[in-house]
């Protein structure tokens, strides 16, 4: 019974990893309307570390120790995350949360690709495939909507490029997180993570622009903190709870759950959320990057 309520626990976390993460682009666009990119991934890390610093006093407060003198890799991933964050919201800026949650999943082919370089990692024939069809995907995705957009195709070009880069920052901060997970418990390893850009961006932030905000926005931002908090809590359970490889098929599907967002909202006609242009190749293009991505992921059984 128990292992029955576990995997239950695992699929239940790995899901709701997946939805807020579906939902983020979205929320995200609507937070650039009035505050700077810069500003918005401050106060997601500086909200999440806060929180993690009070969870950590009441549960156990020795483990607060690690923030007086960290780890050099765990500084350098959490530098990576910090632009991981910073280029993907300044890529939705620029572009919309389609194209946005599409190109961000960029960051699992580079990891696949480091995995096999840097860790000697043996893949099979299937995840090869997915590789190829993730490319191949992108690329689709890249050309039509650059057809669609024709009027934007700067601002296009950039955010597609500041996406590919938060994807290859996420993929740096992966590898390195791999090493660690090993010798730290995940949400002591988080207290760092989310401490080192929390307090690196600090004198970049323009505090000044808070005090103007209206209340709906600060709901944004909050939910934008929490999401940081509450979907990387949950991944940690999942992977306590399931294999690696169903967690990440689950988390994968993420863009699915973002595009069906998109086109209930828009069928609602909500104001706040920016007109997506989708046409058949464009979401060929975006089912071949989830299931090129699902492939990479998913490993056969040994047949002998």
């Amino acid at each position: 019974m128990s292992g029955k309520s576990d995997y239950t626990k695992g699929i239940f976390s790995a899901s709701l990893t997946a939805f807020l993460w579906g939902f983020l682009p979205i929320v995200l666009k609507v937070s650039v309307s009035m505050l700077s990119p810069l500003d918005v991934s401050w106060f997601r890390f500086a909200l999440a570390f806060t929180s993690l610093v009070f969870f950590h006093l009441i549960t156990k407060p020795a483990s607060l120790r690690i923030l007086i003198k960290p780890p050099p890799l765990m500084i350098l991933a959490g530098i990576f995350l910090g632009f991981n964050y910073l280029g993907l919201i300044t890529g939705i800026h620029f572009t919309t949360p389609a194209i946005g949650e599409i190109f961000i999943q960029s960051g699992a082919v580079f990891l696949a690709v480091a995995g096999f370089f840097l860790f000697r990692e043996k893949t099979t024939l299937l995840q090869k495939a997915g590789l190829l069809i993730v490319v191949v995907g992108l690329g689709i995705f890249y050309r039509e909507q650059l057809l669609v957009l024709a009027g934007h195709v700067t601002k296009y070009q950039k955010g597609v490029g500041l996406t590919l880069f938060a994807g290859f920052m996420w993929a740096s901060y992966a590898i390195i997180q791999k090493k660690l997970v090993v010798k730290f418990d995940p949400l002591t390893l988080n207290l760092v993570l989310f401490g080192v850009p929390s307090i690196g961006l600090i004198p970049f932030v323009d505090f000044s622009s808070f005090g103007t905000l209206p209340a709906e926005m600060w709901g944004v931002i909050i939910f934008l903190g929490l999401n940081t908090l509450i979907a990387y809590g949950a991944l940690a359970f999942a992977l306590k709870y399931l294999d690696a490889n169903k967690v990440s098929v689950i988390v994968t599907l993420n863009p699915v759950i973002t595009f069906t967002l998109l086109a209930i909202l828009m069928e609602l006609d909500v104001t706040w959320v920016v007109k997506e242009h989708f046409t058949l190749l464009t979401l060929t293009g975006a089912s071949m990057v989830v299931a090129g991505a699902v492939l990479n992921i998913l490993r056969l059984k040994n047949t002998r």
